[in-house]
């Protein structure tokens, strides 16, 4: 398995990023929170995760550690896939997660497009006795700030990436668009952009 990716970052899309290493180009799918810190050109080490399908191989890339850990840990969940997986990545971070988790908080887990109340109850019950406590890790709003106005496509990205709509995400991002200031923290964006369709 591959356990990281380190090279130059050659290209960075709404969904993933293209790190050269070793004059080969690898795609790793990544959450509009990771894709934030990321800048092309520029060196970048991605903590990574492979999924084998029969059909297909997928490098999912990841800010830190603790967030692949969290990608893989919520997979043994029944009925959670790689898709759901990383929208719970991008939607939560770890510390989060872990919290929802440890307090039987499903309203903060159906945030997450594609789970539903019985699926976050599920979650809650198989993954209780492995989460961990939280560990004082970055939470939704310590990620890295990004350029004015980039932000709209990243956060927009990230929507129609997760499953709602162009329509949807438009709306959403426009509703989120007065809390950016300055410098815009697209994790939180795209956080605060989710709550806004949950309520919807």
């Amino acid at each position: 398995m591959i356990a990281f990716v380190s090279g130059k970052v050659a290209e960075v899309s709404l969904s993933s990023a293209v790190l050269e290493v070793g004059g080969v180009g690898l795609e790793l799918m990544c959450t509009p929170g990771t894709l934030a810190t990321l800048r092309q050109g520029q060196p970048a080490t991605l903590p990574t995760s492979m999924v084998v399908r029969e059909d297909s191989l997928t490098l999912f890339g990841f800010v830190d550690d603790d967030e692949k850990t969290m990608f893989e840990l919520v997979q043994t969940a029944s009925g959670v896939g790689p898709k759901v997986a990383q929208a719970i990545t991008a939607v939560l971070s770890p510390d989060d997660l872990r919290r929802a988790i440890a307090g039987d908080d499903v309203k903060t887990l159906t945030r997450v497009p594609g789970i539903g109340q019985k699926g976050a109850q599920r979650i809650i019950l198989e993954l209780k006795d492995r989460i961990g406590a939280p560990t004082g890790g970055r939470t939704a709003a310590a990620a890295t700030p990004a350029p004015e106005e980039a932000w709209r496509d990243q956060v927009h990205g990230g929507l129609v990436g997760l499953g709602w709509s162009t329509k949807e995400a438009d709306k959403a991002v426009d509703a989120v668009a007065p809390d950016a200031g300055p410098t815009p923290d697209v994790g939180a964006l795209l956080r605060a952009a989710l709550r806004t369709l949950s309520k919807a």
